[in-house]
C-alpha cells in the first residue's frame, strides 16, 4: 500500500474521529531508533486555533522516553487486517522485542523526521505543544480512577498540532 501526502487534510471526513477506536499506532522517535504502541484513547480537535491530537500514555510505556525525547509524533490508523497486529503492539513491550520488525510493518518518516508506519490508511504527523499528567485528585468518578488505575499509573497528556497528514493513494 502507497500512501501520498495529503495536502487538504483539514476537509477529512467525520468518521476521522472514530480513528481512535480503530487500529492505531503511535509511533515516536527517529527512523533508526523508534518505537510503536497501540493507542485507543485520545480525541482530534482543536487548540489555540491549531488542529490538534491528543494521546495518553502510562509512565510504563517504552514510548514514553521517545515522546519526551523527541518534538514530533505520529498516529497512523491501520486496515482492520491488521487489528491483529496493533493489539500485539499494544501487549508487547519494546523494552522486550523489535515490534515493528516482528510485525513486518515498515517505517517511512514526514515532516521533522517522524517514523510512522507505511502500511497504514491513514497517518497524522504531530509537533507536540502542551503535556500534562493526569491529577488523581481530579478524576470526578471514584470509581473509574478505581477501575482504570488500581496501580496509581496516571497517564501523561500530550497535545500534538497536527502539522502533516498522508493517506492511502
Amino acid at each position: 500500500m502507497a500512501l501520498k501526502k495529503y495536502d487538504d487534510w483539514m476537509k477529512l471526513s467525520p468518521e476521522i474521529f472514530s480513528f481512535f477506536m480503530d487500529g492505531m499506532l503511535l509511533t515516536a522517535g527517529t527512523k533508526e531508533d523508534c518505537n510503536t504502541m497501540a493507542v485507543g484513547w485520545g480525541g482530534l480537535g482543536s487548540l489555540w486555533s491549531r488542529p490538534a491530537a491528543t494521546i495518553y500514555v502510562r509512565p510504563t510505556r517504552h514510548t514514553l522516553g521517545f515522546l519526551e525525547r523527541e518534538d514530533y509524533f505520529s498516529l497512523s490508523v491501520l486496515p482492520k487486517e491488521y487489528d491483529d497486529k496493533v493489539n500485539y503492539c499494544g501487549t508487547v513491550s519494546g523494552r522486550d522485542e523489535d515490534k515493528i520488525k516482528n510485525c513486518g510493518f515498515h517505517v517511512e518518516c514526514g515532516l521533522g523526521g517522524t517514523p510512522y508506519i507505511a502500511e497504514a490508511k491513514l497517518v497524522l504527523i504531530c509537533k507536540k505543544i502542551l503535556w500534562d499528567d493526569i491529577d488523581p485528585k481530579k478524576i470526578v468518578y471514584p470509581e473509574d480512577d478505581a477501575e482504570v488505575y488500581p496501580l496509581k499509573d496516571y497517564h501523561r497528556v500530550y497535545v500534538g498540532e497536527i502539522v502533516e497528514a498522508w493517506r492511502e493513494a
